[in-house]
């Protein structure tokens, strides 16, 4: 009997532990929930019987595919004044850098405002009959990316017209640990490059707006009444469900691989050398016509790119609707390297765009040109187009921004929300 009771106690407790394991992982692989999904679960007293103003795009989606816009209208106590979007439009199809002007074109009645056109920023004949000011759009954790630029200028509008913002948060896809190069030089502020943070900042648009006021960065920083409705189950990890459900962000960010990839190897637009556009891989293809891909894979490998493998690839850049017009080498053969992410989590996107930029200049000198004042203002300084004509070694070049890096890393931590 004693036997048995002690056989008893042993499973009980057993499998006390295999529940508490078994509880534990659902919680870690639990679906994440965004904040638009809670704006209508938990959050419908802050826009209610209010005038509201929309920054959204296709990326604005609940978990059943409802669009926001949709869901807002379908609320009787809500009246949807305004729809603002940003860089490739309401349906994310127009292709980078092109400006959009909807001139009074209409969403179920409701007027589209590009904020990618004349203006940037909502103008204040705009917000007239606006009571509160909602932004829902999936970014990809890139300074360089401008849908963050786009969030700037409407919490600058919303300050200065005393207009509360609700940022409906969504998960930085590249994840919340990633944070790397130089520091934005004020310098080089531009559309690419809103504020003074590193190429990969590490953080969702939710704790970027926090930073972007508590910081006093945007002028209007006084004015500004900021609601983060925060996500539920992310814990800062690149989300394992973009792996299977990917809604493209822009035309060219086609897949969790290309915004993995593409905090590196975006500033191959400011050189001369194509960067993908114009193929079905970009961002994750680089080439020219006088590049010769077993010489770059052999460089890159001394230089030990963690997380990643190379292989050699030959395309042809063309016209390719809503993703590129007049590529670099459009109809001409480029040979060049295909990049395949073998782990996420060892992969440093920025250091990779940097060692492969020191190769491709060590190995071909003169024959590779940097655009100036494109790539200055994507590295967010002149300093490193500098190091690399000069060829500097790139371990050096990452020493050169570490204390300032260090610095954002600190100072960034207190507007943490995961």
């Amino acid at each position: 009997m004693k036997e048995g009771n002690k056989m008893k106690k042993k499973f009980s407790h057993r499998d006390s532990i295999i529940l508490f394991v078994f509880l534990f992982s659902l919680k870690l692989n639990a679906q994440i929930i965004n904040g638009a999904e809670l704006l209508f679960s938990e959050n419908l007293n802050l826009i209610s019987e209010k005038n509201i103003g929309v920054v959204c795009n296709h990326t604005s989606l609940l978990a059943d595919g409802t669009h926001l816009i949709d869901a807002l209208l379908d609320q009787n106590n809500v009246s949807v004044k305004y729809i603002f979007t940003p860089e490739h439009g309401f349906k994310g199809s127009v292709e980078a850098g092109e400006s959009i002007d909807y001139k009074k074109n209409l969403y179920k009645n409701v007027p589209i405002i590009s904020l990618y056109g004349k203006d940037r920023k909502p103008s204040k004949e705009n917000l007239k009959n606006v009571d509160v000011l909602i932004f829902d759009i999936q970014d990809v954790g890139a300074r360089f990316y401008t849908y963050i630029s786009t969030m700037y200028y409407v919490l600058e509008a919303a300050g200065d017209n005393n207009i509360p913002v609700i940022i409906l948060d969504r998960p930085n896809p590249i994840g919340g640990h990633y944070v790397d190069g130089p520091i934005l030089d004020p310098n080089y502020k531009s559309f690419v490059g809103i504020a003074e943070m590193p190429i990969t900042h590490g953080m969702t648009v939710g704790e970027l707006a926090s930073y972007f006021v508590g910081e006093k960065i945007i002028s209007s920083w006084k004015n500004i009444s900021l609601k983060v409705i925060e996500c539920k189950n992310w814990k800062r990890e690149i989300p394992d469900q973009f792996y299977s459900k990917w809604n493209s962000p822009s035309p060219n960010i086609n897949s969790i691989e290309t915004a993995l990839v593409y905090p590196g190897t975006c500033l191959l637009e400011g050189t001369n050398i194509s960067e993908g556009r114009g193929t079905r891989f970009p961002f994750l293809q680089i080439g020219a016509p006088f590049i010769k891909a077993e010489d770059v894979i052999d460089k890159l490998e001394l230089l030990k790119v963690d997380g990643a493998q190379f292989q050699a690839v030959e395309f042809i850049p063309e016209d390719l609707s809503e993703m590129a017009t007049n590529p670099k080498f459009e109809g001409k053969t480029c040979f060049g390297i295909k990049i395949k992410i073998t782990d996420p989590n060892k992969f440093e996107s920025v250091k990779f765009g940097v060692k492969l930029l020191y190769v491709l200049t060590k190995l071909y000198g003169n024959k590779i040109k940097f655009n100036e004042s494109s790539f200055d203002k994507l590295a967010g300084t002149n300093i490193l187009r500098k190091q690399l004509n000069n060829l500097m070694k790139p371990d050096n070049i990452f020493a050169t921004w570490q204390k300032d890096l260090t610095k954002f890393i600190k100072n960034k931590k207190q507007y943490l929300l995961y």
